[in-house]
C-alpha cells in the first residue's frame, strides 16, 4: 500500500510508517491517507511518502471485513520520520511483547510518533508517551488512566504535545492529521487540504470529545449517562447542578465526583461548554442573530453571552462568525 510517487523523492520528503493492528478501522486509515495524499497534490510534490506495516507482514482484515495488503512486517529496523499506529482495539496477539519492544525501539529513533484511537494504548505500552499529554478515546479512558500512570490522559479530540500526536480516532483523525500537516508545512497548506476535503469547522486540541449519553453496561457510570441526557435536553433553560443531581438520584457531591472521574470536569463547567458548543454550531450554520442564539442556549443577555463566549473560545460570537465566514470564502 505504499504510495506511488508522482514526483521524485527529495530531501524534504517525509517518510511515514503506518502500522496497522487488527482490528483496524477503515475510516481512520482513509482519513490518514487522504489528508497526506491531498497535501502532496495541493503542493504538487511529494511531501509525504508512506509504507504500511503489520506485525507479521501479512494482510490485515479491517473491522469492516476488507482485507488490506501490507508492504512489510514491522520491526525495530523500520526507519521513518513519522510513525503512526492505528488500531480499533488494544487486543493482544501472538508476538505482542516482541512487537511492543520493536515499537519502543523504532519510536525512539523517529522524529514524531502518532497514535490513533486505541493505537494510543500501544504507544503507552511501549513507553513512548511517558510524561506526554495524550488524547484517550472516551471508551477506554478509565482503564487507560489506571494502567498508564506516567501518561497525562485527556479527553480532547486530539493532542499535539511536542513530537507526540495522539487522537481519539474516527472523524477526529482528520483534525489531527491537519494539525500534523500544519506543524510540518504551515497552516496555509492545512487550510487548503481541509477545504478540498470539505471538512467542517476545524477542531483544535482544546476541543473535547463528544461523550454519548447512552452507553453499554459497565462502560460508564449509568448516573453519568442520565446526567448528560438531561444536559443535552435542557439547553435553552439550563438546570442547576442540584437539579440534575436530584433528578438522577444522587447527591451533588456524588455527581461532582462522577464527572471528575469520567470527564475530568465539574458538572457546571461541562454543561457550560456543551451550551457554548451548541451556540458555536448555530453561529456557523445559521443566520440567527447573536442574541437569538444566546437566548436559545440559555444565556440571559447578548452581553452575558458574548463575555462567556470570549472567555471560552478567545473571541466574541460576532468575531467567531466573521472568522468562520471569511475562511469559507477563501
Amino acid at each position: 500500500m505504499a504510495n506511488t510517487p508522482s514526483a521524485p523523492v527529495s530531501a524534504t520528503t517525509l517518510r511515514v510508517a503506518l502500522v496497522l493492528l487488527a482490528p483496524c478501522s477503515l475510516l481512520t486509515l482513509a482519513s490518514v491517507l487522504d489528508t497526506l495524499r491531498q497535501a502532496n497534490e495541493q503542493e504538487g510534490r511529494l511531501l509525504y511518502q508512506w509504507q504500511t506495516f503489520t506485525h507479521d507482514g501479512r494482510p490485515l482484515r479491517t473491522s469492516s471485513g476488507i482485507e488490506l495488503p501490507a508492504d512489510d512486517a514491522f520491526s525495530h529496523a523500520v526507519q521513518c520520520d513519522t510513525l503512526i499506529v492505528l488500531a480499533d482495539e488494544c487486543r493482544a496477539f501472538d508476538g505482542s511483547p516482541l512487537f511492543v519492544s520493536a515499537l519502543s525501539s523504532a519510536g525512539r529513533h523517529c522524529r514524531r510518533v502518532v497514535g490513533m484511537g486505541p493505537g494510543v494504548a500501544w504507544l503507552a505500552q511501549a513507553g513512548l508517551l511517558d510524561g506526554y499529554r495524550a488524547s484517550i478515546n472516551w471508551e477506554i479512558f478509565s482503564t487507560f488512566s489506571e494502567q498508564f500512570e506516567r501518561v497525562i490522559p485527556t479527553q480532547n479530540v486530539f493532542e499535539l504535545d511536542r513530537n507526540r500526536l495522539t487522537c481519539a480516532g474516527a472523524l477526529a483523525t482528520v483534525d489531527a492529521m491537519l494539525a500534523l500537516i500544519a506543524q510540518d508545512c504551515g497552516a496555509d497548506l492545512a487550510e487548503r487540504v481541509a477545504t478540498h476535503l470539505v471538512a467542517g469547522p476545524l477542531r483544535t486540541s482544546t476541543d473535547r470529545q463528544r461523550i454519548p449519553f447512552v452507553t453499554g453496561p459497565g462502560e460508564r457510570h449509568p448516573k453519568l449517562a442520565d446526567a448528560l441526557h438531561l444536559m443535552e435536553s435542557n439547553i435553552e433553560e439550563p438546570l442547576t447542578t442540584d437539579d440534575i443531581a436530584q433528578l438522577v438520584g444522587v447527591s451533588r457531591r456524588q455527581l461532582e465526583r462522577i464527572f471528575r472521574q469520567h470527564l475530568d470536569a465539574m458538572p457546571s463547567r461541562y454543561y457550560l461548554a456543551l451550551r457554548l458548543e451548541k451556540a458555536r454550531a448555530q453561529l456557523q450554520r445559521s443566520s440567527k442573530s447573536v442574541l437569538q442564539i444566546g437566548l436559545a442556549c440559555g444565556f440571559t443577555s447578548a452581553a452575558h453571552f458574548s463575555n462567556v463566549y470570549r472567555d471560552h473560545f478567545g473571541v466574541t460570537p460576532r468575531e467567531d462568525r466573521r472568522n468562520y465566514q471569511a475562511g469559507r470564502e477563501v
